[in-house]
């Protein structure tokens, strides 16, 4: 993709530099904190740090007076093995050899990845493939976010779309195999994959002892883990999905929950006065244009806010809602239409403040 490592080491550093300067969640409730590697309060040891991996900012800091940098060296561990066995772009990693043999032969994949696949067609199955971890063919042939993208030929879409079906995938639990059922099916765990990181790093640090802390997976998923030292929740800023404003619509107190939003924002292009953004629905091989800028889902569960924010956001306001409200586990949400209304479960409706005038509750 980049022309030399230098070129990709400069993007990097800004990307992180950017991120680190605005992000698309502010930790407001932290603000006074020491911005160094460690910082020392009278009472609990914090560690923080940041890494570059899953083509975004990684954040983590940790509360505890156990906190040590091998926990950061083996957070840091974690991500990178995900990040290889989770892409379908990197050579030698699993998805990409599951994708390299589609249609031709099944692949010996580890009991991470296998769980993640089994995850995905779980959530597949429930929301009737609004969410599909087979949409590779439609995200290779949109290629959003990678420049010179214009809207494909409609022979184009139909041909990516026969090859977008979840019921395609085979697996072999005893064997721990994968199989893509036809040539040129692409599987892709970018729906899931970083709130499944997110998951596992809390559960690193619980196995460790470690249950204060805040995860922040490019600011898409992040985990308030327990509270702060104090016992206070943590205090979250929430973007404002027109980012080009570069303000925050209001802020919303989390502790032990998951915060996941997926927006019209994130990575888009514009043609003939459209846009087309990346959350691609597999009815239509389009992406999505149903009067929603974003759709953020708040649960004990990072995989399953990570699967609920796009298949939620495909199934618009009204239908999404119903759809939250019938699941058996407690998930609360909120969306925010073109015109700047903002719906609530009503668990979120007596949680969230508003800050900016621009928006307003519409239910």
């Amino acid at each position: 993709m980049f022309k030399n490592r230098k070129t990709a080491l400069l993007l990097a550093t800004l990307i992180i530099i950017i991120a680190a300067a605005a992000g698309v969640w502010l930790f407001m409730g932290n603000k006074g904190d020491d911005q160094s590697n460690t910082a020392q309060t009278p009472e609990t040891k914090s560690l923080s740090q940041q890494f570059y991996i899953y083509d975004t900012v990684v954040s983590i800091k940790i509360f505890g007076d156990k906190v040590s940098q091998k926990n950061m060296d083996d957070i840091q561990q974690l991500l990178e093995r995900m990040d290889i066995e989770f892409s379908r772009t990197k050579e030698g990693g699993e998805i990409y050899n599951v994708n390299l043999q589609a249609g031709k032969n099944a692949v010996a994949v580890s009991d991470e990845t296998l769980d993640a696949i089994k995850q995905s067609i779980k959530y597949a199955e429930e929301m009737n493939g609004l969410f599909d971890p087979t949409i590779g063919p439609l995200v290779d042939l949109w290629n959003i976010g990678n420049g010179g993208e214009k809207v494909p030929q409609q022979a184009e879409i139909d041909k990516a779309k026969s090859l977008t079906n979840y019921k395609d995938i085979i697996i072999d639990e005893q064997a721990k195999t994968v199989k893509l059922a036809k040539e040129g099916m692409v599987l892709d765990l970018g729906g899931i994959g970083k709130g499944y990181a997110a998951d596992r790093i809390a559960d690193y640090l619980k196995s460790q002892g470690l249950d204060s802390a805040m995860i922040n997976l490019g600011g898409s998923s992040i985990i308030g883990l327990g509270t702060k030292p104090s016992g206070a929740q943590w205090n979250i800023g929430l973007q404002d999905p027109d980012k080009s404003r570069g303000t925050q619509l209001g802020t919303i107190k989390i502790s032990n929950e998951v915060i996941d939003a997926s927006g019209v924002y994130e990575r888009f292009f514009i043609q003939d006065g459209v846009r087309y953004h990346h959350i691609l629905d597999p009815r239509t091989g389009y992406p999505s244009q149903n009067g929603l800028k974003s759709v953020t889902i708040m649960s004990p569960n990072a995989t399953d806010a990570d699967a609920l924010s796009t298949g939620v956001f495909l199934m618009g306001y009204e239908e999404g809602l119903k759809y939250l409200e019938s699941l058996p586990e407690k998930v609360e949400a909120f969306f925010i239409t073109d015109d700047n209304k903002i719906y609530a479960t009503p668990g979120i409706r007596e949680r969230l403040v508003l800050t900016d005038p621009t928006y307003s509750f519409g239910n």
